[in-house]
């Protein structure tokens, strides 16, 4: 009897698409061939600009206007997609093939309630309309985890949270039960706790329902989690493919090993040297490529590599690889030469003291919502962002604050930056009150204090070049005479790795990861004592990432200056700071040096954020707790412990009523909890080896 061959549900051969530019064809997806099974979920990797997404939409056979499939095949349940009318694309999108967008606000309709939308996809597609249609959307939004799902049906998109807002663009894709399911970068964004209950989501979906899944990211840790094979792409093309596990354990070509010697890791000791960034940046793709595309960033690259076009070769069962040197096993790690960072920071002295927070609060009058907010209207009570916060930072040190968004971190930032006024409480810098807005601080203090804001572009003048930036804090602090301005600035350039070129340059000229150089030149020129850092590298690829970074270390070693630095990666957090602060509901619950509060024992919410870590390293395992809810509103907090309402440890009745004392469990580490010290010191570590022989933290 003959063995009868399963037809991948996907099956891409040799596809290329261009674009058309000014600047001349852009050739965006080159030769890109792969397959998926049924069940199966492939993960596709790579920096911004390598071509995944435009790979996306062209499985869809939906890509911009000026762009064009120039060839190759598509083949979709053995049918070339390529080959169908617009008619029968139409009915494939949505119905067959379905897809989950980055910015969840981008494909809901903010006009329409949720329940509308949903709705009218099975009446688009299956004619199904009242209430056997909202009882179907019912059903899939209980799948996908959302609670009081009639609720939720009647609100607008606007009113539901980002977390909420990414579920129901999930349900909406599987209503009618796709046999593929594209999803392009679903939880970036997303609080680490949230993409941890949407990745476990994802996980389950695909047991369950047997979704057939091509998952796009550039973070690798989030591809360990969810995938079983994964592509690496870079320059439109596939350089490396194979299972997840033999990947991220034996990476073969050298853009695999850079990204991966990018990411920074919980499990390695901190700061024993600097993150390897990978130099330079993706090719253009305007015109034909002569030899390997990634051969300008490459160690192991020659006159062999200028000349020759590596195919993809199999060097095991299924792991494919495309470089001419592969036996190069002697070859480090791709990327920039660093310095060794140093780890050794003196005592502190009271002379060291930089910012001193002392019962700060920062309350907010609540805005009435609808249209009454708009004309300003407000209501009673208040929003309180910060509530009772006390804080020490002292000379060249780095003090992080994590937290999901909502628990008041970028408001204690722009209190202390004066951009908004406090309500009570001490607040110094340097010894001197900045308690008050920035317009009503004194001239001289303005110099010691700068921001560096997550989106650079909200920041950088569109209309003043890259020079003229720099320069100007450098004339209004009077750093350096008048004829030294434009020397300074071009140092400051060459210490951010950009060059003499960039002075002239406007922002709309420099990719993300330039501009937040620039914006890093600009702090540091001044020669400022804080730097408030605002989620500065959410936005970047994990290779800009790691090069912005190391800036920030050699820039506060060069300056001896501090920083604050607030972010919701953990992994950042662990490799850039000395001393970390968990924040929820306007309250420090944790704080203590790094190395303290990344191993037991935890606060029950820093226990939950380290679970939710996405970690690029199949080998490691750790206790999966998952918070329940959202943070609730700072409007009206819940009494005694403001954590209790999501605490998976809540020892009882005392965490309603009381507020949590605290807890001292070394020098400098505390821990503000109603679980008894000697309970804290018996919790078994999150993060552990796949032997579970060792600890990692």
């Amino acid at each position: 009897m003959q063995k009868t061959v399963q037809v991948p549900v996907l099956q891409v051969e040799s596809l290329n698409i261009d674009y058309t530019t000014r600047a001349g064809p852009v050739k965006a997806v080159r030769d890109v061939s792969f397959e998926i099974r049924s069940g199966d979920a492939l993960g596709l990797v790579g920096e911004s600009g390598c071509g995944k997404s435009t790979l996306a939409f062209g499985v869809m056979n939906y890509i911009a206007k000026n762009g064009l499939i120039t060839g190759g095949h598509i083949l979709f349940n053995g049918d070339d997609i390529l080959q169908k009318s617009q008619k029968e694309l139409n009915q494939i999108r949505g119905d067959k093939i379905a897809m989950v967008y980055q910015d969840p606000m981008s494909a809901l309709n903010p006009s329409m309630r949720i329940g509308d939308q949903l709705t009218e996809v099975l009446s688009e597609h299956e004619g199904l309309k009242g209430g056997p249609a909202k009882e179907r959307c019912k059903q899939m939004l209980e799948l996908v985890r959302i609670p009081d799902t009639a609720d939720i049906m009647g609100r607008y998109p606007h009113q539901l949270s980002g977390g909420q807002q990414q579920r129901v663009l999930i349900a909406m894709a599987l209503l009618l039960n796709p046999e593929l399911l594209i999803m392009d970068e679903p939880t970036t964004g997303l609080d680490v706790t949230i993409e941890a209950g949407i990745l476990d989501l994802i996980s389950e979906l695909k047991g369950e329902l047997g979704s057939t899944i091509l998952y796009i990211s550039h973070n690798l840790g989030v591809i360990s989690q969810v995938a079983d094979r994964m592509a690496v792409m870079y320059a439109g093309e596939i350089v490396e493919e194979g299972l997840v596990q033999d990947i991220f354990l034996d990476p073969q070509h050298p853009y695999t090993v850079a990204l991966l010697a990018c990411i920074p890791k919980i499990e390695v000791s901190r700061h024993a040297e600097s993150l390897r960034p990978i130099r330079g940046r993706v090719p253009t793709l305007i015109g034909e490529l002569q030899g390997c595309a990634f051969k300008p960033r490459c160690d192991r690259a020659d006159q062999l590599c200028q000349a020759n076009y590596p195919e993809l070769a199999e060097v095991s069962d299924g792991h494919l690889v495309r470089c001419l040197y592969l036996d190069r096993v002697d070859v480090g790690v791709v990327g920039a030469v660093q310095e060794e960072l140093s780890d050794a920071v003196p005592a502190p002295t009271e002379e060291d003291l930089v910012l001193k927070l002392e019962g700060l609060k920062t309350y907010y009058r609540a805005q009435e919502a609808g249209l009454a907010g708009l004309t300003g209207r407000k209501k009673k009570g208040f929003v309180k962002a910060v509530d009772d916060v006390d804080l020490e930072l002292y000379r060249r040190n780095t003090f992080g604050i994590v937290g999901e968004s909502g628990c008041g971190k970028t408001t204690l930032a722009k209190c202390v930056a004066g951009l908004v006024p406090s309500n009570s409480g001490e607040l110094e810098l340097l010894g001197i009150d900045i308690s008050q807005v920035v317009e009503q601080r004194s001239a001289e203090l303005l110099p010691e204090l700068q921001m560096i804001f997550q989106n650079p572009d909200s920041t950088l003048n569109p209309k003043i070049s890259v020079g003229d930036a720099i320069a100007r804090p450098l004339r209004l602090f009077a750093t350096v005479p008048k004829t030294e301005i434009r020397g300074e600035v071009i140092r400051l350039l060459d210490a951010v790795r950009l060059s003499v070129e960039y002075y002239d340059r406007l922002p709309r000229q420099l990719s993300g990861g330039e501009k937040q150089r620039v914006a890093i030149a600009r702090a540091f020129a001044g020669r400022p004592s804080l730097i408030l850092c605002d989620e500065p590298l959410s936005a970047l690829d994990v290779s800009v990432q790691v090069a912005v970074m190391n800036l920030l270390l050699e820039f506060q070693q060069g300056y001896g200056s501090t920083m604050l630095f607030i972010s919701h990666d953990l992994s950042v957090v662990y490799q850039l700071c000395d001393q970390v602060a968990v924040m929820y509901l306007g309250h420090f619950c944790e704080v203590g040096p790094t190395e303290d509060l990344y191993s037991p024992p935890y606060h029950p919410y820093t226990e939950a954020l380290l679970s939710a870590i996405p970690i690029p390293d199949p080998t490691l395992e750790r206790t999966r707790i998952r918070l329940t809810g959202a943070v609730p509103s700072a409007l009206d907090p819940p009494s005694g412990c403001k954590f209790h309402t999501r605490c998976p440890r809540k020892v009882g009745p005392i965490c309603e009523q009381e507020s949590p004392p605290q807890r001292e469990m070394a020098e400098g580490h505390h821990i503000y909890c109603h679980i008894s010290q000697e309970d804290l010191r018996a919790m078994e570590p999150v993060i552990r080896t796949s032997d579970r022989a060792e600890a990692v933290g």
